[in-house]
């Protein structure tokens, strides 16, 4: 008499069934973003488009909802896989996104106040966007600072392997000099305005000149050592971030000036976010075009979904409250068009985003542990996951 048995499962399959948060990094914050400025850049459109409204809402609450479950899964990493969190930290290639800590903090402030003020209340809108502000901003300024320091003092870099990833956690503090502005009218009259405001504009000088300081660095690392791997061409766009937001950020410091400072300081601020607003966004149409080239021919060569992919997103975002803000302030309808076209492509990239990452957590394979891509020859170790 023989006796069947079950086949026994191949061990090679058995790490794949159950995957947890030990391999969920920090870059999972940039699909929080890309949700959240969805949200909020719709809302700062300079045209009102139909039932819009509604679908914000929608939006946001999805934004809020997964940055709750973000911060818990991440607490739980910590707690529980302290040793990977730290190798996180101690790697060049994802120290970098927690940057995207702040900036998840921050856009999910932002669209609080612009669109969830609707369903929850302006009171409690007001309450959320400061405390996520104030949180969002100090973790910012640590990551714009830390992070640096370990990547001179900790990280080993190759040559000639500079990454837009590096511009992650200097680009924190503009998000905060790009949200800060919505809380000035809330606070009292006087020194409280004024200094908020002024500290808006130290928070846009800080992370401006790093950004010239490490922008050059990518530039060259593209033109000397060709082409970022398949699966880092998306954090191209990423470029387009600094860009959009200084816009938008003296955009919307100017639209509350006037009840804060002076009126000769007032229209300076005016002035100031047209002249410079006007030739930036101009340099980031320019980037829009060699990033989607770059990113079109990373397709032709068989770039498959990554969570980089989310580099589609909170970009092309700041770009539309960009141009959202130029309209405002020139009344030109070609700015305003701008910003819709945009918004289309932004809605197009979260959608795509989105549903690849949908697909990779039902199947597990974001929560896994990520394999090493080939790299370019001195590169650093490329993260697909």
């Amino acid at each position: 008499m023989t006796t069947l048995t079950p086949p026994r499962p191949s061990p090679l399959l058995r790490p794949l069934a159950r995957p947890g948060v030990r391999h969920l990094g920090p870059n999972w914050y940039a699909a929080v973003m890309g949700t959240a400025i969805v949200a909020a850049s719709g809302a700062a459109l300079p045209v009102r488009v139909p039932h819009l409204r509604g679908a914000l809402e929608v939006v946001w609450a999805l934004a809020a909802s997964a940055l709750i479950v973000l911060l818990v899964a991440r607490a739980v990493h910590w707690g529980r896989h302290a040793d990977q969190a730290r190798r996180h930290l101690a790697d060049p290639a994802v120290a970098p996104f927690y940057g995207c800590l702040a900036m998840a903090l921050l856009a999910v402030g932002g669209a609080t106040l612009s669109v969830g003020a609707d369903v929850i209340g302006e009171p409690a809108a007001v309450a959320v966007d400061a405390v996520l502000w104030v949180g969002g901003t100090l973790i910012g300024l640590a990551a714009a600072a830390g992070i640096p320091y370990l990547m001179v003092t900790r990280h080993s870099i190759a040559p000639g392997t500079a990454s837009p990833v590096w511009l992650l956690p200097v680009v924190a503090p503009m998000v905060s000099a790009a949200l800060g502005p919505a809380l000035v009218p809330r606070l009292p009259a006087g020194q409280w305005r004024e200094a908020m405001l002024l500290g808006c504009y130290a928070l846009f000088g800080m992370s401006l000149l790093a950004v010239l300081l490490m922008l050059p660095a990518v530039l060259g690392r593209l033109v000397h050592h060709g082409p970022l791997p398949p699966a880092l061409t998306p954090t191209l766009f990423l470029v387009l971030g600094p860009l959009g937001q200084s816009t938008t950020a003296l955009g919307n410091l100017a639209d509350v000036a006037p009840g804060a400072v002076a009126a000769p300081h007032a229209q300076a601020a005016a002035s100031f976010a047209v002249l410079y607003g006007v030739p930036v966004m101009g340099f980031a149409l320019l980037w829009l075009a060699l990033a989607t080239a770059m990113t079109v021919r990373a397709f032709r060569g068989g770039m498959r979904f990554a969570m980089t992919w989310w580099g589609f997103t909170f970009p092309v975002g700041t770009c539309v409250t960009g141009a959202a803000g130029l309209a405002r302030h020139t009344g030109l309808t070609a700015f305003t068009g701008l910003a819709v076209g945009l918004y289309a492509l932004l809605v197009v990239a979260w959608a795509v985003a989105a549903a690849g990452t949908l697909r990779g957590l039902v199947s597990g394979r974001l929560l896994r542990a990520p394999l090493p891509a080939p790299a370019a020859p001195g590169s650093t170790t490329v993260r697909t996951t």
